[in-house]
């Protein structure tokens, strides 16, 4: 399933689908957060995909993407050739779609179809007035642990969520630690044995 997967899903889901990415053999669907759960809930019951996997749930901070030269979205793919051999550069570019600056986060899911064998990637950008997004435990329990993570590491909640609570760092720890503007020498409360 390469490009059929996606089309499809544009057809279906057309008012929640941003855009659509093929690199690689890599699919990716940028979508709104407001069709979420219905296209994860296709995805994992139509007998046509079975993505029964949800491999990776995880989201990304673009406070400060492309704003500095260490971030810049055109990168050199670095080659396989030995160091003797002198390989064609290919310039790859990257695009979110959307405004850094109004859509600063990105929900990223990966699902895996263990029947068909194919993946694909679902991104979906969220404001930094509103980081939240609907939970999908009620599909795959293993997101349970996965929205912990990353609201305890990104601060973004997951409406409907039954248990979400830090899992990594400790409940008195203030702030994400992941997000870009988490200060790296910010000191934390220290906690006592009889706390």
């Amino acid at each position: 399933m390469t490009a059929p997967l996606l089309s499809a899903l544009q057809q279906r889901f057309a008012p929640y689908v941003r855009s659509l990415q093929e690199y690689r053999g890599q699919l990716t669907a940028v979508i709104q957060r407001e069709g979420l759960v219905a296209i994860a809930q296709h995805l994992k019951t139509d007998p046509a995909l079975a993505f029964d996997f949800l491999m990776d749930l995880t989201a990304v901070d673009y406070l400060k993407f492309g704003k500095t030269q260490r971030s810049a979205p055109t990168l050199k793919t670095p080659s396989p050739l030995p160091y003797y051999m002198t390989p064609k550069p290919v310039a790859e570019t990257w695009n979110r779609q959307v405004q850094h600056d109004e859509q600063r986060f990105d929900v990223v899911y990966h699902f895996f179809s263990s029947h068909y064998h194919h993946r694909l990637r679902l991104r979906v950008p969220l404001a930094a007035a509103d980081p939240s997004v609907p939970t999908l435990t009620s599909l795959w329990a293993g997101a349970n642990w996965f929205e912990r993570e990353v609201y305890d590491m990104f601060g973004i909640t997951f409406t409907g969520h039954p248990d979400l609570r830090r899992l990594l760092m400790y409940p008195e720890f203030e702030g994400h630690p992941l997000r870009k503007d988490y200060p790296i020498d910010r000191r934390q409360p220290l906690l006592g044995p009889n706390v």
